[in-house]
């Protein structure tokens, strides 16, 4: 099965203090990543929050963006969560290095909608449980023997 989605989070350490705080900077800076990454907006919506920081979050045709900064850590939290074979969110990343310079990025890619991902990870050998069970059968039939 193919997934149905594709879900980056990326984390941005070492920005501008400035430029994280400034809302009309980070607007401009979502609007260049969802036209680069060749989405479509319906709606993007912002918050500064007090004393300092800010969140973006921009409503896609193909899902969403959200950035959520902390200047006083120079760091900003970035997630994109898409879907459709013809969207490349991976571009966004290149857009948000190129404006928000940070010293060190973290990425994760993340496929959504595995149906794989459901079954568990770790084996599990049922052998171990059938020996206790049948030796805690035997101990039973030889006290009731006694």
């Amino acid at each position: 099965m193919t997934s149905i989605g594709r879900h980056l989070t990326i984390d941005m350490y070492g920005c501008n203090y400035d430029h994280l705080n400034n809302l009309e900077f980070i607007k401009t800076a979502m609007l260049a990543a969802i036209k680069e990454t060749n989405l479509t907006l319906l709606d993007l919506v912002g918050h500064q929050t007090e004393p300092q920081g800010l969140t973006v979050i921009a409503l896609l045709g193909q899902s969403h963006m959200s950035i959520h900064t902390f200047p006083e850590q120079s760091y900003a939290a970035i997630d994109i969560f898409t879907y459709g074979d013809y969207t490349r969110p991976d571009k966004a990343l290149t857009v948000f290095k190129k404006i928000l310079r940070p010293e060190k990025t973290r990425m994760t890619n993340i496929m959504r909608g595995l149906q794989k991902d459901m079954k568990p990870r770790i084996r599990v050998s049922i052998a171990p449980l059938r020996r206790m069970r049948n030796t805690s059968a035997r101990v039973w039939r030889f006290l009731r023997n006694k």
